[in-house]
């Protein structure tokens, strides 16, 4: 089997993709181990959510520091996304939770006493 060719157009965008999503990975490992675990979180939740907060985390502090140029994948970048990932799991579960506990109730037997 030969080799897909891409243009180098196609390979920049290709790496710069695959490059967000391990920085999104690794800021939200980090998010989820400096966060206390009360419920258990998948990991396909976990990654999404610490992609989503590389996206927004850096894109706020931009717009905080007035569009002052920074390397969002640098030292202030990925804190910025740390941030961006705890505030995305924290909303997260707070969405969920109600959810969660209702389904708790409703597996509880009634007592026939």
């Amino acid at each position: 089997m030969g080799q897909i060719e891409l243009s180098p157009i196609a390979q920049h965008w290709f790496f710069v993709v695959l490059m967000w999503i391990g920085f999104g990975t690794v800021a939200g490992l980090l998010a989820k181990s400096l966060l206390p675990a009360r419920e258990p979180s998948s990991a396909v939740i976990i990654v999404t959510l610490g992609i989503l907060g590389s996206v927004i985390g850096p894109l706020a502090l931009s717009l905080a520091l007035h569009n002052r140029a920074f390397n969002p994948i640098g030292p202030l970048g990925l804190l910025s996304a740390i941030g961006g990932a705890l505030v995305l799991m924290v909303l997260f579960r707070v969405a969920v939770s109600p959810l969660l506990h209702r389904e708790e109730d409703t597996e509880t037997p009634p007592d026939d006493r």
